[in-house]
């Protein structure tokens, strides 16, 4: 039997019992702040800050006195069983990360899991979010995207990482630290991408606010004599589908199928590396 998962309507487990919720706060501009968060993280017991120091600002501001507590990557395996234990109480607590939604690139997804595993119900307090807010603004296609958070700073997970954003034939949004965009977007102009258009989205909701489009060379040149500052999305269009040659297709097929992949797993990697329809690849796949 499925049992309906905590936080539905049809699960009367976790009701009276405490409640985790995941409260998202703005990502610069204060007015962003919704009133449900506000009147959450004033009724919680107890708020989780990655940084205590800049969620204490906030909560200043709105005249929050809830108690406050630090919990990031580095002790969240010490927060889980306390937050357990709140919740045990029938204690409500709110996380919240230093700006934006919770979770997204930020820490949280253990003591998530963990909640939802002790049978606890976990509620999202929707708002700001660099990662939406840059896409909605930027002018590329939103009908589907892949988030790839901040790319791996060395090593073969981050050349993995750039050579998938090379041939992705839809958009790809990542977040970059200010100091190593243009590093960032010379890797993929040299990665086979200088002529992809490309958004260079900062200081989003702020004062200084800016979108800048080009391809990925002409912003990796502004980027290299103009270094940004503030909180940065780069945002890149999908790939040009490739011209196909059918033999070379079936040769790739043919490959994934030998190392043990389905026809469908083998279709759906090949479509997604050259961007052709999975269905005609599929039609190859079988015959493989």
């Amino acid at each position: 039997m499925v049992r309906p998962s905590a936080g539905s309507s049809a699960d009367k487990e976790g009701e009276g019992e405490g409640t985790l919720f995941i409260v998202a706060t703005p990502i610069g501009n204060l007015g962003d702040m919704t009133q449900r968060a506000i009147e959450t993280l004033r009724s919680a017991d107890l708020v989780l800050a990655e940084d205590t120091r800049k969620t204490r600002v906030l909560l200043d501001h709105f005249g929050i006195k809830t108690r406050m507590v630090a919990s990031h990557a580095h002790n969240e395996s010490r927060t889980v069983p306390r937050v357990i234990e709140q919740l045990r109480s029938r204690k409500s607590v709110a996380i919240v990360t230093d700006a934006g939604t919770p979770l997204i690139s930020d820490p949280g997804s253990r003591l998530v899991q963990a909640v939802r595993a002790a049978g606890f119900r976990v509620s999202p307090v929707p708002g700001a979010s660099a990662l939406t807010a840059a896409l909605s603004a930027a002018g590329l296609d939103t009908t589907r995207f892949t988030f790839f958070g901040f790319l791996p700073r060395t090593g073969r997970e981050r050349r993995d990482a750039i050579a998938l954003l090379g041939t992705l034939p839809h958009t790809a949004v990542l977040y970059e630290a200010p100091g190593r965009v243009a590093a960032t977007l010379q890797e993929l102009a040299a990665a086979g991408s200088p002529g992809r258009r490309c958004v260079v989205a900062r200081e989003l909701t702020k004062i200084f606010e800016e979108f800048r489009d080009g391809t990925v060379e002409e912003l990796a040149a502004y980027y290299a004599d103009s270094p940004p500052r503030g909180e940065v999305v780069i945002l890149l269009a999908g790939a040009e589908p490739k011209p196909f040659n059918e033999e070379e297709l079936q040769s790739r097929v043919r490959a994934l199928r030998e190392a043990g992949l389905s026809a469908r797993d083998a279709a759906a990697q090949v479509s997604s590396e050259t961007g052709v329809s999975r269905n005609a690849v599929y039609r190859m796949a079988v015959k493989s």
